[in-house]
């Protein structure tokens, strides 16, 4: 497996597929992903994951601001039952009103 140039994970867009209710970075081939559930106007992100090679290089973060500044803008709030999204949200209080 080619693991993609620095550059190509850097411009690699965060996608929402709202179908299938996740958050996706498309890169070399391998899929991050964030997937979460709506219930009562609440987001419950449940499942954040990133392929062992592309690990330590910012994605989950980049996928995880994307899917709460989209709870943001329709007024949800965020139920994290995932582990990363729990541990993100505790050191970046800027999010804190979601909870």
């Amino acid at each position: 497996m080619v693991i993609p140039e620095s550059d190509a994970i850097r411009s690699a867009p965060v996608e929402h597929n709202i179908d299938q209710q996740q958050f996706e970075l498309h890169i070399g081939g391998m899929l991050c992903l964030l997937q979460y559930r709506v219930a009562n106007g609440k987001m419950i992100i449940h499942h954040t994951e990133v392929p062992p090679p592309l690990e330590n290089r910012g994605l989950a973060e980049r996928m995880t601001r994307a899917a709460l500044d989209y709870a943001r803008t329709l007024d949800w709030k965020v139920e994290p039952r995932c582990p990363y999204t729990a541990a993100f949200l505790r050191r970046h209080r800027e999010y804190c009103d979601l909870l």
